[in-house]
């Protein structure tokens, strides 16, 4: 299916949804990076609560995104992306619309973390982090808006979503980590200018910034997750094991000595889509480790 059949095939289906029950009754919704961690975790409550759900991930991680539609039931499918590439975020969108018969809210929650001192960090290294966090989120808004532009056309009375999962490290510096936390500011700046121009529309686009999800293989990966690469670069001071590396950051949730959870990420999404005013937020989900005055 091409973007122009897709574009009409959504506006033909824009009133024909599953009704189900749950807060996401009859929406049809993209997540990202659904094949584990937070984006599993996301999709798994976006599903309970009624949504019909494409698991979108990378071709190498196809048995384990069959396997979470496989869990979740019919109204679940895994389409393969790769964020960072143009015309694989256009075929995931064209091939859902193929799939459901349109799109409702995109949740760009597809990233990557890697920490490193300024000094240390190549710029492959920093451009591989921007080209996922940055340039992914905006082709997925751009795909995305172009289906729910066609919706807007055909029925002037609804609504869409787009939402990136965002970050703490958005809203505040993160130390020997300025590749993740600068790919999210430009994520929040990218929120609020795509607000601007999608709003006329009833396009609502908004960030919602979490905060650390220790349990996830981004946090927790005995190779590759950030306890061990903030343990090796230093952030922590004093730390000698990846177990002081966490004790340190566990410490900062004054709400409770846990992380966030995707459940927690989930409640500001049902928020997001729910309400029909706020645009351009960068709402943080942290148990109160980041404040905003």
């Amino acid at each position: 299916m091409t973007l122009e059949q897709a574009k009409e095939a959504a506006r033909q289906n824009v009133n024909n949804r599953i009704k189900t029950e749950g807060r996401l009754s009859g929406k049809i919704a993209i997540v990202t990076g659904s094949a584990q961690g937070f984006g599993l975790g996301i999709a798994r409550e976006m599903y309970k609560n009624g949504a019909s759900v494409v698991i979108a991930d990378l071709p190498a991680q196809r048995e384990a995104a069959e396997g979470v539609a496989a869990e979740l039931g019919e109204r679940a499918v895994f389409i393969p992306v790769d964020v960072s590439d143009e015309a694989s975020v256009k075929n995931l969108v064209c091939d859902t619309v193929e799939r459901f018969g349109g799109l409702d809210i995109m949740v760009s929650n597809a990233g990557v973390a890697k920490a490193g001192s300024v000094c240390d960090m190549d710029l492959k290294t920093f451009e591989f982090i921007a080209k996922i966090n940055y340039t992914g989120y905006f082709l997925c808004a751009k795909y995305a808006a172009e289906i729910m532009l066609a919706e807007f056309e055909a029925d002037k009375t609804r609504y869409s979503d787009i939402i990136q999962i965002n970050s703490k490290s958005g809203i505040i510096g993160s130390k020997n980590n300025s590749g993740y936390s600068g790919s999210k500011f430009g994520g929040i700046g990218l929120t609020q200018s795509l607000a601007l121009e999608l709003a006329p529309y009833q396009i609502k686009v908004n960030s919602i910034c979490p905060g650390n999800f220790y349990d996830g293989p981004m946090w927790s990966d005995p190779e590759k997750g950030l306890f061990v690469q903030y343990l090796k670069a230093g952030k922590v001071p004093g730390a000698v094991t990846v177990e002081d590396v966490k004790k340190f950051y566990l410490a900062k949730q004054p709400m409770n000595t846990r992380g966030c959870f995707p459940a927690d990420v989930a409640k500001a999404i049902f928020y997001c889509v729910e309400q029909e005013f706020e645009t351009g937020q960068a709402i943080p989900v942290t148990g109160g480790q980041v404040m905003l005055a």
